[in-house]
């Protein structure tokens, strides 16, 4: 099979576009021709070797433990492992795997839900870990209610654009934070207002929001308190300086600080969690949300997809189309 490779940590140009020999299924996994694949920021992190402490949990301490990147995979079932009843050869399935970045890859069952037949393999790739974490920080982290005020900062992102879009399902009014650029797209998925990070301090909004989804990481958690209501929640899911130790500065001082205040800071780590994916899947049926792709790569060119990923430009998703 072909697949995107690389044997140590670095930046995108590390990468090889190459032939490996395809990976078996075991006992709970199926193998997956490849539709599809997402990319994440999580892949660049990973990617780079970052945050070092990563490296020691399942990285790789000193090279990489995967030759192959990437989560997210939109494709058919090509065959089974052991103690697999649920997924069939020839389902068209949407989830988490293992080197999505190849023409095939694995995938846990359990991490894999049946593809409805109403959304394509591109922005099916687009949904899982994005459309699962702003779900996560919206309803569970972020407990949004109707008639609440919800500041989504990183609107026009990956998480951002669905966290914009379930809130208002939610029934919140929604003001997101993107550049102008991208005003009209936030307004589109629901935000009321949007807030130019280029010509407008959003931290200047003292005593606003009910919810903050911070996607980006930018703003100093005491100033981003202040603009909460008094039991406002501030939801911390983009972390600051990933090339570091841990990587988790940013979310141990919303945990450390939120004892000591009316205001609750929450810490946010997304989980893969197949009946949230259902949950998203449903909605995005409905019409309710829908992905934001803002392009898509052949897998030759999944390079420029990571480092347009490093740059910051991608307003929505990124999908290697395989």
């Amino acid at each position: 099979m072909k697949a995107i490779t690389r044997d140590r940590y670095g930046s995108p140009d590390v990468l090889r576009f190459e032939d490996l020999t395809p990976p078996a299924p075991a006992a709970g996994e199926i193998l997956v021709e490849v539709g599809a694949a997402g990319v994440n920021r999580g892949d660049a992190l990973e990617l780079r070797g970052w945050p070092y402490l990563a490296r020691l949990m399942g990285y790789g301490a000193r090279r990489p433990k995967h030759a192959v990147i990437g989560t997210d995979i939109a494709g058919r079932v090509v065959a089974v492992g052991r103690d697999v009843d649920a997924i069939a050869e020839g389902d068209e399935v949407v989830g988490w795997g293992t080197g999505a970045f190849a023409e095939l890859a694995v995938m846990r069952a359990m991490a894999a839900v049946r593809r409805p037949a109403g959304l394509d393999t591109v922005p099916a790739a687009a949904v899982p870990t994005t459309a699962v974490t702003a779900l996560q920080a919206v309803r569970d982290a972020g407990r949004v209610q109707p008639g609440q005020h919800v500041l989504v900062i990183g609107a026009s992102g990956g998480v951002g654009t669905f966290a914009v879009q379930l809130a208002a399902h939610f029934g919140a009014t929604v003001t997101g934070v993107a550049g102008a650029s991208r005003a009209a797209l936030v307004r589109s998925l629901g935000a009321t207002h949007v807030v130019d990070y280029r010509t407008e301090d959003v931290t200047t909004h003292l005593g606003r929001y009910d919810v903050i989804v911070d996607a980006v990481g930018n703003h100093p958690l005491g100033a981003l308190r202040r603009v909460l209501t008094a039991r406002g929640t501030l939801v911390v899911v983009g972390g600051q300086n990933p090339n570091s130790l841990t990587g988790m500065r940013r979310f141990a001082g919303a945990a450390l600080r939120s004892p000591f205040t009316r205001r609750r800071l929450v810490p946010l780590f997304s989980k893969p969690n197949a009946p949230d994916l259902h949950t998203v899947l449903a909605l995005i049926g409905s019409g309710a949300v829908r992905p934001v792709v803002a392009a898509t790569y052949a897998l030759p060119d999944t390079a420029a997809a990571l480092q347009r990923i490093e740059d910051g430009h991608a307003a929505g998703k990124l999908v290697i189309a395989v």
